[in-house]
């Protein structure tokens, strides 16, 4: 069945991709890809309402919808048109073996008048409910807990300079609610509520949306290799035995790896070892146990060719196959607003999404969500080390330390804010 999906307006790039992967993850493997997309005649690619089909019945549609960040609900089209007369015919010619089910004497129901990009008033959609009598309602209407809910959503031509999709033409849907979305946890893990925030910290609806992308679930295992803990070095070092230390985690693999690398434009990237050790001027040598307490390790600029080439390396070897590799790229944008990345590559991984995310006129993140398709050898290591080369030579410019950051806060030219230059519809820029 083809479904209609109401998308909240943010984070565009992102919406169907998350859909994907969360059919993939209730569904299992290959469902992602059976997920079939198109649009409703005369809507842009950026409206909220989209058509879907699924690979499986209401009951994922609903699991879909309540686990998602950006699905405001999903629903069984009964009917639609560019008049509310239209929108009656269409009802009408929906089979009755479809509606019957949910309008039978012993049931419960709800109806909801919604709108995209205007207002409504109380007393117009009272006048649109009660014009629904053409649809035999018998069960009792019960506006708290109802056993079914039908929505009116309407969108229309709201003018061009507030920053939503363009209308081509007014339409109304009708359709009952098969899943809705529940972001109960958002406000809980809000940045506002934390005690410290950091330069890097992580919005919680984005953590959620990277944790969608990659399939986590309980039980499963999920890896940040720059989550910054602190570690007691007598933790690593001694652990809870031979068997058991931080070193033993190594020894496992990962369903999952999701992060978000330093790029440099916020804060850089740094390494342990310092120059001349890295360089080769310098041995490596231990810190004697008197001085482990106060010692405070040198470290290195890490550039970020060098830290995703590190990454894109450990996933492979500790990623179970078809264990997903979720983390943010940066990418720069043309004069023109537009960008045109090449993403890193390995041999190991395939790439199913790539999620932009608008930041400022001059530069976005992108998440990349990668899959494992190949186990790690000896030869994918020499082939991912060529790849790495040629990459990082294509992007030696703007990747290493500082260059990014340089591009970033460039003054404006002529002393122009940048902000002037953007379009006046911003679809991506929430």
């Amino acid at each position: 069945m083809w479904y209609l999906c109401v998308f909240y307006h943010r984070l565009l790039d992102y919406r169907r991709p998350e859909v994907e992967s969360l059919a993939e993850l209730f569904a299992g493997s290959g469902s992602g890809e059976s997920v079939e997309w198109r649009m409703p005649e005369n809507h842009h690619a950026d409206s909220p309402f989209h058509l879907v089909r699924l690979p499986g019945d209401e009951r994922l549609a609903a699991q879909v919808a309540n686990r998602s960040l950006l699905v405001k609900g999903i629903y069984e089209l009964w009917g639609h048109g560019t008049t509310y007369e239209e929108l009656e015919k269409s009802v009408k010619e929906y089979p009755d073996e479809r509606k019957l089910p949910f309008l039978t004497p012993d049931s419960t129901f709800k109806i909801v008048v919604d709108s995209f990009g205007k207002v409504i008033s109380s007393q117009k959609q009272n006048e649109i409910m009660k014009s629904l009598t053409y649809i035999p309602f018998k069960g009792r209407v019960n506006l708290k807990k109802s056993d079914h809910k039908f929505f009116v959503m309407e969108t229309d031509d709201y003018g061009s300079n507030n920053g939503l999709p363009p209308v081509a033409r007014r339409t109304i849907f009708f359709g009952r609610e098969v899943g809705a979305a529940d972001r109960h946890l958002l406000p809980m893990y809000q940045l506002k509520s934390r005690k410290y925030i950091g330069p890097t910290a992580m919005d919680a609806e984005m953590a959620f949306l990277m944790a969608n992308q990659g399939l986590t679930r309980p039980g499963k295992l999920v890896y940040d290799p720059f989550v910054g803990t602190d570690i007691d070095i007598r933790v690593v070092r001694d652990g809870r035995g031979p068997d058991c230390n931080v070193w033993s985690n190594f020894e496992q693999m990962f369903d999952a790896i999701i992060c978000d690398p330093p790029y440099g434009v916020r804060a850089g990237g740094r390494k342990s070892g310092g120059r001349k050790l890295i360089k080769g001027v310098k041995e490596p040598y231990t810190v004697p146990d008197e001085k482990r307490d106060n010692h405070i390790p040198s470290t290195a600029p890490y550039s970020l060719a060098e830290c995703v080439h590190d990454l894109l390396h450990l996933a492979a070897r500790m990623l179970v196959m078809g264990g997903r590799l979720v983390f943010f790229f940066p990418v720069l944008r043309g004069e023109d607003g537009a960008a045109s990345p090449q993403y890193p590559e390995h041999p190991c991984f395939k790439l199913i999404s790539s999620c932009e995310q608008i930041l400022s006129f001059r530069y976005s993140r992108v998440l990349l969500t990668m899959v494992k398709v190949a186990p790690y050898t000896e030869e994918i290591e020499r082939v991912a080390e060529e790849r790495h080369l040629e990459f990082r030579e294509n992007h030696q410019k703007w990747m290493e330390e500082g260059n990014l950051h340089s591009a970033v806060f460039l003054p404006a030219q002529d002393g122009k804010p940048d902000r002037e230059s953007k379009p006046k519809y911003r679809g991506k820029y929430v």
